[in-house]
């Protein structure tokens, strides 16, 4: 149904493009503002790409075990580099069209968007970041729902010795690294075989003494073994006993006694994936494990199906490369702030005051860069502007739908087969500036022609960055010098 809907689709552009002499670039833009390109046709066509993956019959599902050969670095600089899927490569599609795809990303993308907010608020209202809970109360059940998950890309890592390798999912906003673990008690699905922690020679429990175990912000102990617990915002959560194993990247490397969870307890969480590859801030990310100097990746399209790379200490920021400042905040190091100024649509500076991104002295406000939140968030009061200045540029533009989901800027863009459109560019504190694609802020809805706006307004003074803005630039977290680079095309 949804390919004869798009082959139809495909007829009516070609034939509007015979018949008429009025195209794309005719009812667009006056020339005075500057404008780019966004290809409908090929957006369209991914969109029915990303239903037709069968991960089931895909090599990513296959399960391996890494070669003994893979040199070992113990908490060293050396380079170690991971393939990096998007979600929907590995998870079988239960949706009948794209557009019921689109709308349970942006259900999970809200859960995700909760959890970090909630997170945020607990540390600067001065929770008790070393909370320590009795077995009983690690372990009780919470109830989630059937939307749970938050993560949106992948890679492949191994686990124990010999190694195992399995999905986890790529996370920027959490530290904890975890995967689900025989036996267990309550696991959700997982494409790879869930990990037997009897079959690897190097796996030790932590004793409760462990100062990784201090260094939890959950955690309990039973018969001197230290458990741990991470709970979502959505009330989902991962509880189990808290280890050390050696962690294989590939074929670069891998590093010795590793901390991570070992989960009994999972609840919904992340659909496909094993567990969780933390890359924070914070002391017991896999970044602070590995004394990484600096980490990059970048995110292709997600309906594309190919796949790029997670990159540890090889690359480094460019001469060309937008640039921006790694903010910390006191309250919490988890999260990666940066230095932000503003917006710019059709080379037109938008008119946001410089507090709207701002973190304050309690904490609260700033913007970070998360690879997990799909949707760029902005505060409020820059939403609305960056919104109308896009608006106003536009409006010679046939508009869709008036509101869908987070979104209530659409457009129909069903009778053209590309269609110029105003320039967005990220501004960073120290002048540079990131042009972003047309297809990372106009994506389609709906395999009908349906685009929005892919920005969304939240009520938090916390404003994310995420990974529909991301797609298709090389992002590096040059931790050493804290710096950011953004470097266009170069997955």
């Amino acid at each position: 149904m949804a390919s004869a809907r798009f082959l139809s689709l495909l007829s009516t552009v070609t034939l509007s493009l015979l018949l008429t002499t009025t195209d794309a670039s005719s009812r667009s833009l006056p020339t005075s503002h500057e404008t780019t390109v966004l290809d409908v046709v090929s957006s369209l066509q991914q969109t029915q790409h990303i239903l037709s993956i069968d991960p089931t019959r895909s090599s990513l599902t296959t399960t391996t075990t890494t070669p003994e050969s893979v040199p070992v670095f113990l908490n060293s600089s050396s380079p170690l580099s991971l393939e990096l899927h998007s979600r929907d490569t590995l998870v079988a599609s239960q949706h009948k069209d794209y557009k019921s795809l689109v709308l349970s990303r942006l259900e999970r993308d809200s859960s995700r968007v909760a959890s970090i907010i909630a997170k945020v608020n607990l540390a600067v209202e001065g929770a008790d970041s070393e909370t320590r809970y009795n077995p009983e109360e690690l372990t009780t059940p919470v109830i989630s729902g059937a939307s749970q998950g938050s993560g949106e890309y992948f890679s492949r890592l191994g686990v124990g010795t010999p190694a195992k390798e399995m999905y986890m999912v790529l996370d920027t906003g959490s530290d904890i690294n975890w995967i689900q673990c025989k036996p267990c008690s309550s696991c959700y699905q997982q494409s790879d075989p869930i990990f037997d922690p009897s079959s690897s020679s190097t796996y030790k429990s932590l004793t409760c003494s462990a100062p990784q175990c201090a260094s939890l912000r959950a955690s309990a102990c039973r018969s001197d073994k230290c458990l741990y617990q991470v709970r979502y915002g959505d009330g989902s959560f991962t509880v189990g006993e808290y280890a050390t194993d050696t962690v294989t990247f590939g074929s670069s490397g891998k590093v010795d006694n590793v901390a991570l969870g070992c989960g009994r307890d999972n609840e919904g969480l992340f659909t496909g994936a094993a567990g969780l590859l933390g890359l924070g801030g914070g002391a017991l990310s896999m970044t602070s494990q590995i004394k990484a100097k600096s980490f990059s990746y970048c995110l292709v399209d997600r309906d594309s199906g190919k796949s790029s790379s997670l990159d540890f200490n090889s690359v480094q920021v460019g001469a060309g490369d937008a640039t921006a400042p790694i903010l910390r905040n006191s309250k919490i190091d988890t999260f990666y702030y940066v230095g932000f100024t503003g917006f710019s649509v059709g080379g037109q500076q938008v008119s946001i005051p410089s507090s709207a991104f701002a973190v304050d002295a309690s904490g609260t406000g700033g913007v970070i860069l998360d690879c997990g939140t799909a949707v760029t968030r902005l505060q409020t009061q820059a939403y609305n502007s960056l919104r109308d200045a896009f608006v106003k540029l536009t409006a010679n533009l046939k508009r869709g739908t008036s509101s869908i989901s987070l979104f209530d800027t659409c457009y129909d863009f069903s009778s053209l087969s590309t269609v110029k459109v105003p320039t967005v560019a990220f501004h960073f504190t120290g002048g540079k500036t990131l042009n972003l694609p047309a297809k990372n802020y106009l994506i389609p809805i709906d395999d009908a022609g349906t685009f929005c706006f892919a920005f969304a307004p939240t009520s938090s003074s916390l404003s994310i960055i995420g990974n529909v803005q991301q797609q298709g630039t090389r992002i590096t977290y040059d931790l050493a010098n804290h710096l950011i680079g953004l470097s266009a095309n170069k997955c």
